[in-house]
C-alpha cells in the first residue's frame, strides 16, 4: 500500500518509467518545434529568434532586460538575434517612456504575421494532441509541467499568465 503524505497518495516510478518520460519529452519537443523550424530556416533564423518573437507578442513593450530574464540567455546572444529582428523589420525597439536608457520592444506588422504562422503551426499540433488526450491529461500534463519548473521560472510563467494578453 503506498505510503501517505498530506492526505495524497505519493507517486513511485521506476528509472525506466522515468527515463521513458524523460526521452518522450525529447521527442515531443522535437515534434512541438519541427513546424516552426521548417519556417525559419527559410529565413535563416533559429529558435532563439522564435522565442524572442514569441515573447514579445505575449508582453508587447517588454524590455530587454525583461526579455533576458524570461529566456535566460546572454546580452550578447539575445543582442545579436534583436539586431537580426530589427533591421529585417520584424521588431520594432522604441527609447522607454521614462528612462532614455530602457528599449521597449515591439513586433511590427511583418513581425506579428511571421509569430501567427509560427505558434498557428504548434496550436495545430497541440490542439491535436489535447484532443486525444481528453482534459483530465491536459490538466495534468500542465500540472507536471509546472512542476519541473524550479521557483524563478514558475514565478514568471505565473506572471506571464496573470499579465499577459
Amino acid at each position: 500500500m503506498p505510503e501517505s503524505h498530506s492526505g495524497e497518495s505519493l507517486l513511485y516510478l521506476t528509472d525506466e518509467q522515468l527515463r521513458q518520460g524523460i526521452e518522450a519529452m525529447y521527442f515531443a519537443y522535437r515534434g512541438f518545434t519541427a513546424d516552426p523550424d521548417r519556417i525559419l530556416a527559410t529565413m535563416a533564423y533559429g529558435r532563439a529568434h522564435h522565442r524572442a518573437i514569441h515573447f514579445i507578442k505575449r508582453a508587447p513593450g517588454t524590455t530587454v532586460t525583461n526579455l533576458l530574464e524570461i529566456l535566460g540567455v546572454t546580452k550578447q546572444s539575445l543582442n545579436r538575434v534583436l539586431r537580426t529582428l530589427i533591421e529585417d523589420g520584424l521588431v520594432e525597439s522604441r527609447v522607454g517612456p521614462s528612462d532614455r536608457r530602457e528599449r521597449n520592444l515591439f513586433l511590427t506588422e511583418a513581425g506579428e504575421a511571421l509569430e501567427n504562422r509560427l505558434s498557428d503551426a504548434q496550436r495545430v499540433r497541440m490542439r491535436s494532441a489535447y484532443r486525444d488526450a481528453g482534459p483530465e491529461a491536459v490538466s495534468g500534463f500542465r500540472k507536471v509541467l509546472e512542476a519541473m519548473m524550479d521557483g524563478e521560472m514558475k514565478r514568471r510563467y505565473a506572471s506571464l499568465r496573470e499579465n499577459g494578453p
